[in-house]
């Protein structure tokens, strides 16, 4: 199982995980602890914080920030619903920060989801961890003197993305839109999309310019050049398995003919192994084509066969 999507309590210790933080730009940090990097950015007018990661990792991610400012956090942003990027929510949010996020991660949150590909059922949040501000297009926040630009971008990860630039400091979090150095989680239950993945990754890039430094979802911190070799990738892996699913091949025949074996070197040392990504393309071409799945999938649980209950989500032009 996708190492985002695993279950966060009750199997690791968390007092063992350390939250690094590691200057990007002034002003601006990134957290890594457990899950989806944070960012940080810093200054007169409060933190903000893009992402949360895990509950227990509270406190930690509290320790950090007042470690660079005395000042408190005032917004936390959330590129997305998935738990290791949104699960400090309700700690942050019932000590009063004011949570923001996309129409449709607060749709997601606060119905659930059950995951089919994963077999995994995520309860509806809490109110207190709910975005209070949620928007369709877009956000700007002026703070620390500096112009903060949220946009979302159709559905990619998710359908919920959000990508945030920080045009002063010259600095973007992607959230997952990019997974630096390795496979993407690609979850189908949740929107992704591969065609769309490669077209935000696209946005992305003409927001950014030569200097300017990413944030990612997963990974060290990262450049355009980084997110350029994984939109790259992207591209390959639908070229090659596209052909696959046009020809009626399951999940298993793409999988055991090995489409990505060239790019192992480079894709398949992180969390998710080529198998799990290339179960979920499978299954996300496999709708972007309008094609039935195919039922039998052996590595999938057999609950997978049954249509995912889905909340309803701000429809996209």
């Amino acid at each position: 199982m996708a190492a985002s999507l695993a279950p966060a309590r009750g199997q690791r210790d968390w007092s063992k995980v350390e939250v690094k933080t590691i200057a990007v730009a002034p002003g601006i940090y990134m957290l890594q602890g457990a899950g989806g990097n944070i960012g940080l950015a810093v200054g007169d007018d409060g933190a903000f914080l893009i992402d949360d990661q895990y509950a227990p990792l509270t406190d930690k991610v509290k320790a950090a920030v007042a470690a660079v400012t005395a000042k408190p956090i005032r917004f936390v942003l959330n590129t997305h619903w998935h738990g290791d990027h949104t699960g400090g929510n309700e700690n942050l949010g019932t000590a009063g920060v004011l949570i923001v996020a996309h129409d449709n991660v607060r749709t997601r949150l606060a119905a659930g989801q059950f995951n089919a590909m994963f077999n995994r059922t995520t309860p509806p949040a809490p109110k207190a961890a709910l975005p209070v501000v949620t928007f369709s297009e877009s956000v700007t926040f002026h703070l620390n003197g500096d112009e903060v630009f949220a946009f979302h971008v159709p559905p990619a990860h998710t359908d919920g993305d959000a990508v945030v630039v920080f045009r002063r400091a010259d600095v973007i979090h992607t959230g997952d839109l990019l997974f630096n150095g390795g496979y993407p989680v690609f979850d189908v239950a949740s929107g992704a999309s591969l065609s769309g993945w490669i077209a935000a990754a696209d946005r992305v890039l003409a927001v950014a310019g030569p200097t300017t430094k990413l944030i990612p979802g997963h990974g060290e911190l990262a450049t355009p050049a980084d997110l350029r070799d994984f939109r790259d990738m992207l591209s390959t892996v639908r070229e090659r398995v596209l052909p696959l699913v046009k020809a009626g091949k399951s999940a298993d025949e793409v999988i055991a003919a090995a489409p990505l074996a060239d790019l192992e070197g480079r894709w398949g040392k992180a969390f998710v192994k080529a198998a799990d990504f290339l179960r979920g393309v499978h299954l996300g071409l496999t709708r972007e084509l309008g094609m039935e799945a195919p039922v039998a999938q052996s590595a999938q649980p057999a609950s997978a066969a049954a249509p995912a209950p889905q909340p309803a989500v701000t429809p996209r032009p």
